[in-house]
Parts: C-alpha cells; sequence; structure tokens
C-alpha cells in the first residue's frame, strides 16, 4: 500500500486563476492552501504578489502567506522545510492539504523531495557577486554560470539574481554544482504522492489580456501606494535580503518614482514584464510530464474548471477525495 501522502497541486502563470481554483476545491473537499508563491511570503507585498484578501479567501485557511518581514532572507530550503510542517499538520487535522503557486522551483524542490543542502555558504562570496551585477548586470553572473553549470543556467532568467548568485556560491563552496546535488537527491523518494494541475491558455492573447486587467485592477486597488513604502524601505535598509526590488510589481514602478518615466509608461513595462513572466513559468511547468493541463479559455466559467480539475483529483486518489 502506497504510504505517500496524496497532495493536488495547482500551478501555472501570474493570473491563470490558480488560487481561485485552488480555494474552490478546498471548499469542495474540506482542505487547506499551501502557498508556493517566493514574494507572497513576504508581509506588506499583498497588492502587487496578488496574495488573496480576506474575502477571496472564502474563510479557506491559507498557509505560508505574508509571514515574513522584508528584511529576512529566505531560501528553497527554508520553504521546503516549512511547507513540509505545514502539509502535514493540516493532514494530521484531516484536511486535505492543497499546494498552490506560479513558483516551480518551490513546487518541485518540495514535491520531488529535492534537498538543498551543500554549506553554510560564503557572505563575502556572495557580496562580491552582488556588486559585480550592479556593475555589469545579471546576464554577466549567468554566462558565469552557464560555464560551470549549463543545466541549472538554463532554468534561469538574469533577473533570478538570487538564484544564479546561489547556484555560483554553491559551487564554489562545495565544489558541486546545483545540477549534481538535484541529482542525488533525486535518489530519496517523494513523500508526496503529488497530483499536478497547471493551468493554461491555447490562446496566449487570452491569457495576456487577463494580465493586463489584472494589473489595471491593482493600481486601483493602491499598488502604487504598496511600491511606494516598499521601494523606500529597500532604499533605506541595508539589508541583502531579497526585497521588493526583485519582485514584478514593484520594480517596474522605480523609474516612476525616480522622475524617469511617467506613470503610464511604467505601467505599460509592468505589463509587459508580467506577460513575459507568465511565458517562462509555462516554460517551467511544460517540463513536468505528469502534469494534467487545463486551458482555462476552454471552460466557460470556474465552477466547470472546478468540476473538471476535481474530477482529475478523484481520479487520481480515488477514495480520497469524495
Amino acid at each position: 500500500m502506497d504510504s505517500r501522502l496524496f497532495l493536488p497541486v495547482i500551478a501555472g502563470p501570474t493570473a491563470s486563476g490558480k488560487t481561485s481554483l485552488a480555494i474552490d476545491l478546498a471548499i469542495r473537499h474540506g482542505g487547506e492552501v499551501v502557498s508556493a508563491d517566493s514574494m507572497q511570503i513576504y508581509s506588506g507585498l499583498q497588492i502587487g504578489t496578488a496574495r488573496p484578501t480576506e474575502q477571496e479567501m472564502k474563510g479557506i485557511p491559507h498557509h505560508l502567506q505574508g509571514f515574513l518581514p522584508l528584511s529576512e532572507r529566505y531560501s528553497v530550503a527554508c520553504y521546503v522545510e516549512d511547507a513540509r510542517r505545514v502539509i502535514t499538520e493540516i493532514d494530521a487535522r484531516g484536511k486535505l492539504p492543497i499546494l498552490c503557486g506560479g513558483t516551480g522551483l518551490y513546487i518541485d524542490a518540495l514535491i520531488d523531495n529535492l534537498s538543498f543542502h551543500g554549506g553554510g555558504g560564503d557572505p563575502e562570496f556572495r557580496q562580491q557577486l552582488r556588486r559585480r551585477a550592479e556593475r555589469e548586470g545579471g546576464e554577466s553572473l549567468l554566462e558565469e554560470l552557464r560555464r560551470v553549470d549549463e543545466s541549472t543556467a538554463a532554468k534561469l532568467h538574469p533577473n533570478n539574481l538570487g538564484r544564479i548568485i546561489r547556484a555560483l556560491e554553491l559551487v564554489n563552496t562545495t565544489g558541486m554544482t546545483m545540477s549534481e546535488q538535484v541529482r542525488l537527491s533525486r535518489t530519496q523518494p517523494s513523500p508526496y504522492d503529488a497530483c499536478v494541475i497547471v493551468l493554461d491558455c491555447r490562446d496566449r492573447a487570452f491569457l495576456y489580456d487577463r494580465i493586463n486587467r489584472r494589473v489595471d485592477a491593482m493600481m486601483e486597488a493602491g499598488l502604487l501606494e504598496e511600491a511606494d513604502t516598499a521601494l523606500a524601505y529597500n532604499s533605506n535598509t541595508e539589508s541583502s535580503a531579497p526585497t521588493a526590488m526583485q519582485a514584478i510589481g514593484y520594480k517596474e514602478l522605480a523609474p516612476y518614482f525616480e522622475g524617469v518615466l511617467p506613470l503610464q509608461q511604467a505601467v505599460d513595462n509592468l505589463k509587459q514584464a508580467t506577460r513575459r513572466y507568465a511565458k517562462r513559468q509555462l516554460s517551467w511547468f511544460r517540463r513536468r510530464k505528469d502534469a494534467h493541463f487545463l486551458y482555462i479559455d476552454e471552460y466557460s466559467d470556474a465552477a466547470c474548471l472546478t468540476k473538471k480539475a476535481s474530477e482529475i483529483l478523484g481520479g487520481y486518489a480515488h477514495g480520497y477525495i469524495c
């Protein structure tokens, strides 16, 4: 008998409706939502990270959201440890844990039982890389990573400075690439029987329109004021922790506050950056051969989408889902 814990996973690009679907499934099957979003973990970033409001949660408990100050560092290893603990607690209460998010590395590390250990790091080396990035840009560091770990570099964007630096730091401190570490970690079986559902669109323009409308809604909800506060915090702190400057929705508005760009141009840049991010997210999730893809533009409403997702879960874990 399979002793692994059944774990539904709702993944996909930004603005595809992941959170709404996860909440509807939780209502239907007695579940709680566990976030897999690398920026929703931070407090003070409610609007720009599309963290659900109390009203949107519909009474469903959400975990690993808004609990970390902007000044604190957080890693994939930290996330896996926290997520495992939360999932175990939810299961012990007789509830169904539902993982939901768009950070592919978090999801893969958790459900594939990847480990990201390898020493305590080298803060001085890390700072040297950050200063290089400021002078030369992220592409320079990514090119260096390609020379030593082509597989990991292929999965990263020049803007993912934190992960690029971590991969280079790992090689520097341990002599082992992240790709090698991931390969070795796969020798340990996953504690989860994960059913991965990825939301996608047949018509890319359909998703892009949703993204544009979401950005407009965020601006109406107060994103400009939230970004001003978050960016001001970033400029006043000496912490090397990830901050709003790394999150789409904040750094694109910085030129407006600096007087470099008019507001409409900054908002247009934000929409473009979000569309590009969604494209990278889809590229990541399409690597999963075990994923069930649901195309949101093929469903007339959220109820039909939820019904189909529920059928997939029920077929995957007959006897657990009812």
